[in-house]
């Protein structure tokens, strides 16, 4: 009998629950999140592959880094406090429910991770600032044309393979008008 023991495959993951994005990878060739895919869905046989737009770091384990470095680099977040009226309150939960799992990035025909476009993972949390015209958000739009606007086709492969069922293509248009064309009218 030939006894080997194997190293059990390292893979992400943390709540079970599709609320994290931890877990996110190839499955039977489809992009999706492991705690969110039910074996009995994939037949007889299942293939498992990390995502292929991040680098490997171990097995079914990459490195989502470049989606941090994006959102730095645009400058996502807020400097003062901002209260949300009750127009942009919708935009703003649905937002906020972004996993930030990657999926958007690996069917998006123009990401690459060494490229300008940053897509989805960035333009949905900008969208939660695009709620109205706000003093200081001059950095935050220069940055959103320069890594979203123009590098997006709008192949919208992103909306239908996230799985919080964000409104991307609605998010997209809120934030391209906030963010491009208000400020073309100037």
């Amino acid at each position: 009998m030939n006894e080997t023991m194997e190293h059990p495959i390292e893979w992400d993951c943390s709540c079970l629950q599709k609320k994290c994005g931890a877990c996110a990878m190839i499955i039977n060739g489809r992009p999706g999140l492991a705690c969110d895919t039910l074996l009995s869905d994939c037949g007889g046989e299942i293939s498992l592959e990390p995502l292929r737009k991040f680098p490997v770091v171990q097995d079914l384990m990459v490195d989502r880094d470049v989606m941090m470095r994006n959102l730095r680099q645009m400058e996502v977040w807020l400097e003062t406090e901002r209260a949300v009226d009750e127009t942009g309150a919708g935009v703003v939960y649905e937002a906020s429910r972004c996993l930030q799992c990657g999926l958007c990035l690996e069917v998006c025909p123009n990401f690459f991770p060494d490229g300008e476009f940053s897509g989805a993972a960035s333009m949905v949390p900008a969208s939660r600032l695009f709620t109205g015209e706000k003093k200081g958000e001059r950095e935050l739009k220069k940055n959103y044309k320069k890594k979203v606007y123009e590098g997006c086709a709008k192949a919208l492969s992103c909306r239908d393979i996230c799985p919080a069922d964000i409104p991307i293509e609605d998010l997209l248009i809120r934030s391209n008008a906030a963010a491009v064309w208000k400020r073309r009218k100037r």
